[in-house]
């Protein structure tokens, strides 16, 4: 029994550096994407969503009239956090806090999922103001 329980404090103890290596990665592919949308770089910026994401703009043309008309608090902003984020089964939840250039506060969660060469890339990003009900 007491092996037992020194194996799971041991495994518990492996794994919390692995999400922690998850969540900065996923943080970088995040940061690397709002970095290409304030420099207008459209074509850098849909290099970081996930291949249904892709399939459903299928050009950057597509993908950049919609990141316009849903997401204008990530594409320009006052600021933009990391907030809490979980990692379960190769798949990541980030949240992140928004000023838009207005400086209305916004809550995004974006969600992240391991490709099979190994990358992280975006699946989806949910935008609310903050307080609005869900």
């Amino acid at each position: 029994m007491r092996g037992l329980i020194m194996l799971a404090v041991m495994l518990i103890g492996l794994c919390a550096p692995c999400a922690a290596d998850d969540i900065a990665t996923a943080q970088g592919v995040i940061r690397s994407q709002e970095q290409a949308f304030g420099r207008d770089d459209f074509a850098t910026a849909y290099s970081y969503a996930a291949p249904a994401i892709q399939g459903l703009f299928p050009d950057t043309g597509a993908f950049t009239a919609m990141v316009q008309k849903s997401y204008a608090p990530v594409l320009r902003h006052k600021s933009f956090e990391f907030g809490e984020a979980r990692v379960a089964d190769g798949r990541i939840a980030q949240r992140v806090h928004i000023v838009d250039a207005d400086g209305v506060p916004w809550e995004a969660l974006y969600t992240l999922e391991q490709q099979p060469d190994g990358s992280l890339k975006i699946t989806g990003c949910m935008l609310l103001k903050t307080g609005q009900a869900v």
